[in-house]
């Protein structure tokens, strides 16, 4: 039976117990929606004790299917107020699953002051140890003093100053499985600094002298239909640009088409776009002793991740993703993709989100605080941050608090959540996701990418929004969307894997079903919260300003907003 590790900050224990029944058959974004809704206040504060830091696997975790272990941390949002779910890759999953522990919630905050870190050992014991030591100290420093404590076996989820500083952009950090390092990150709604309000630094888990063995409804029967999902999977993958080179790839089709947003999302082009793909990404890995095709977490067959190194050969950087470069550079105005990965690090190491960061950048420069397109003013602005000077704070509010403290009228935020790397101008069903999902702005609810859905109505633009938020909804349940985008025409073995570990009908309409109850529930939560139907709407620039680059603006009503979950 699965285990689940409660952490009362106020008694300062850690309880570890078998899990309840009623979460068995779930896990992931699913797993945090249905807790929250029966355990944390919707109206609570976000910073308070009422509200809950929760981190679980997946609900395929400790079996053989590939990306099963994604690591989900949610609660209340800091930065938007309502219900979020944020997932990473990295090792922490894993050891997690040999551990047999699929849930760990840290509740309640600490009498007296003070900082403590999660420690999980080899025999499955948990307890709470002082990291007073380690107060102010950022996350690669405190992951290294970590594998230097307990050995190279470990895995660390970890806030840096940011999340200690309680910054609204502020996010988790969790080892990589194949640098070590702490770069694959629960970034976006300032869950960092919900773990910063807990006074818990870190979560540290050493492998199991013994794994956790899963409990399986018919082993065999899901063995096959694993293997048979994984070999199409990753026969897909073998093709896909994010294998063969990385999330990087996409900016070569977004500045082709106006997707890429371009000077605070401006609408205009950037022709200098290639100076930040695919080609410069590549060329800099091959004459720098760089990596592509790496893996986040054992067992991933996509590989998108990757080691940058910087011009002398040095490591500067691991997994520099699309959206990182989109918002950080195009977005800025900065073709230097070393300035970028340069910012990607600061923000891993100080433990905030690069796409807030990134917008909030981008506001700085529309509103005139530092120069378009300068790359050493935009690093000036994160060690202002680094530092907590009283605008360094001010930035660690996140992109919406600055844009009013400036002045700025193209502020890109839904939610009080800054938008992703896709102009919703022209990727118009991804605009309605931006808009509706509860998560706020975000680059994993649905995207429809392309301008295919513009050019036949409306009507489909919701449709694929609706669709993929809930297809989106039950794959971060299970696995990497990544992983998920090869494994569309396997569902089938999914139904069947569904059916063969937990038991029950094997069925597509299970998944579909525990996709439109995550996102239902989500919004229910958000509801409670005082959520409305305004809040539901993009920037009012993105329906007055058309793009400049193709002529279009967002046009879909708010009729068709307010219906898209009508399921």
């Amino acid at each position: 039976m699965w285990s689940k590790i409660t952490v009362n900050m106020r008694d300062l224990a850690a309880k570890k117990e078998p899990l309840e029944e009623e979460y068995r058959e779930l896990g992931g974004r699913a797993l945090i929606a249905q807790y929250m809704i029966k355990n944390v206040p919707p109206q609570c504060d976000p910073l308070g004790r009422e509200n809950q830091l929760i981190v679980c696997t997946t609900l395929f975790a400790g079996t053989k299917l590939t990306t099963a272990h994604r690591l989900s941390i949610g609660g209340k949002s800091p930065l938007t107020g309502g219900i979020k779910e944020s997932n990473s890759g990295g090792y922490a999953a894993t050891l997690l699953a040999e551990q047999g522990i699929k849930l760990i919630v840290v509740k309640d905050l600490p009498e007296k002051d003070g900082l403590w870190y999660l420690y999980i050992d080899a025999r499955g014991n948990a307890t709470l140890k002082d990291a007073t030591a380690y107060r102010g100290v950022n996350n690669y420093e405190f992951s290294e003093k970590m594998r230097e404590q307990y050995g190279d076996n470990i895995a660390t989820i970890s806030i840096g100053s940011a999340g200690e500083r309680l910054y609204q952009c502020a996010s988790i950090q969790i080892t990589d499985f194949t640098s070590g390092h702490p770069s694959r990150a629960a970034a976006r709604g300032g869950l960092g600094a919900l773990m910063g309000s807990k006074k818990l630094k870190a979560i540290v888990i050493e492998k199991p002298e013994v794994k956790y063995q899963v409990e399986y409804f018919d082993k065999n029967r899901f063995d096959e239909a694993c293997t048979k999902l994984n070999k199409l999977i990753a026969e897909g993958a073998q093709n896909d640009p994010f294998h063969n080179i990385g999330t990087i790839a996409t900016i070569e089709v977004t500045g082709a088409t106006g997707i890429l947003p371009v000077d605070n999302f401006s609408g205009r082009l950037f022709p200098q776009y290639t100076e930040v793909g695919a080609n410069k990404f590549m060329t800099n890995l091959q004459s720098r002793n760089g990596r592509n095709k790496c893996a986040c977490q054992p067992g991933c067959v996509v590989k998108c991740s990757n080691i940058y190194n910087d011009k002398d050969c040095n490591y500067l950087t691991s997994a520099l993703e699309y959206e990182t470069v989109a918002i950080m550079g195009p977005n800025c105005h900065i073709a230097d993709l070393d300035a970028i990965a340069a910012m990607d690090r600061i923000c891993d190491d100080l433990g905030v989100d690069t796409i807030e960061v990134g917008n909030t950048i981008a506001v700085c420069m529309e509103a005139g605080k530092i120069p378009w397109g300068d790359a050493e003013a935009a690093l000036g602005l994160l060690k202002e941050m680094a530092e907590g000077t009283d605008f360094g704070k001010l930035l660690g509010q996140g992109c919406e608090a600055v844009g009013k403290h400036l002045g700025c009228k193209r502020i890109p935020v839904v939610k009080h959540q800054s938008l992703p790397g896709y102009d919703p101008r022209n990727t118009k069903g991804t605009g309605i996701t931006y808009a509706t999902s509860p998560m706020g702005a975000d680059h994993t609810a649905g995207l429809t990418m392309g301008r295919a859905f513009d050019d036949t109505g409306r009507a489909a633009q919701a449709y694929a929004s609706n669709k993929l938020q809930v297809a989106m909804a039950f794959a971060d349940s299970m696995m990497c969307i990544f992983a998920f985008a090869h494994a569309v025409n396997g569902l089938p073995y999914l139904a069947e894997m569904m059916a063969a570990l937990y038991g029950g009908e094997a069925s597509a309409s299970r998944l579909a079903a525990l996709g439109i109850k995550t996102l239902l529930t989500e919004r229910e939560f958000n509801r409670l919260a005082g959520m409305t139907t305004a809040d539901d709407r993009l920037p009012e620039f993105f329906y007055k300003e058309r793009s400049a680059a193709t002529g279009s603006q967002f046009d879909t009503n708010d009729v068709e907003l307010d219906t898209i979950f009508e399921f």
